[in-house]
């Protein structure tokens, strides 16, 4: 699962196309290669409560429905991935929680996925860690690992943030507006104790506690990390900064 910064690697010889060729060929015919994608803007935030009436009745009336083989990524998750979705051979899930995939197991990561909490259990992000998947942060922001909301999805603690909205599909030929839920992963965060850029302060302590210095490609610092056992700290760390938070003592 790549997070990729374009500008981050610099001038590429035969465009930036060349960064998931490359990966592609290192993974080889029985690799497989996975972005997030999500959803073109206000897909999913009718409901959310970030918009005035005005907008969301506007959204209401105007936005087509979403289609997940056609609609474009989310622009805020960089070029690479737009690139990778429109590239011959790429796949996509029917969900505004979209991944694209290519490779030999795609078929295993898209087999389900449920319409609400869709990045928890039975989702593409499960079998990604079934599939012992690896995390490469090339020239990326750390804090949009979009792994860690499967961590926010199953950690077992009180108090978690519930986001309820609604989605434009179409059924039966017409646009309907569906409702859906999920555990927040807005910047407003999964649970009130989580401190601004949580998911940078999670990556960068697996990163020092796992001594991984990272690498360069291109200009780009770059980390491959293990989900499996990112998952691990991640989790700890959501229960120790809940419970801290709520005022519950910790054991030494």
């Amino acid at each position: 699962m790549v997070h990729a910064s374009v500008r981050a690697v610099g001038e590429i010889a035969g465009g930036p196309d060349e960064i998931h060729l490359a990966i592609k060929d290192v993974l080889g015919g029985d690799g497989t290669l996975m972005m997030y994608a999500s959803c073109p803007q206000y897909v999913d935030e009718v409901g959310r409560g970030r918009l005035t009436a005005a907008e969301e009745a506007e959204i209401l009336e105007k936005l087509p429905p979403f289609n997940p083989l056609t609609a474009r990524c989310d622009r805020d998750n960089g070029a690479l991935v737009e690139l990778l979705r429109t590239y011959p051979g790429s796949r996509v899930n029917p969900h505004p929680a979209r991944f694209v995939a290519w490779g030999a197991k795609v078929d295993r990561l898209f087999a389900r996925q449920p319409w609400n909490y869709a990045y928890g259990l039975d989702s593409p992000l499960e079998r990604f860690v079934e599939l012992d998947g690896k995390i490469l942060m090339l020239g990326s922001d750390h804090d949009t690992v979009t792994f860690l909301h499967y961590a926010e999805h199953i950690v077992d603690i009180p108090g978690k943030r519930v986001a309820r909205f609604q989605v434009p599909i179409l059924e039966e030929g017409r646009r309907v507006w569906r409702e859906m839920e999920e555990i927040d992963t807005s910047s407003v965060g999964a649970h009130p104790s989580w401190p601004d850029r949580f998911f940078a302060e999670i990556v960068d302590a697996h990163l020092e506690a796992t001594a991984n210095r990272g690498g360069r490609i291109g200009n780009a610092a770059s980390w491959l990390l293990n989900a499996r056992a990112l998952l691990g700290f991640a989790l700890e760390r959501m229960r120790a900064t809940a419970l801290s938070g709520s005022g519950i003592a910790l054991r030494p």
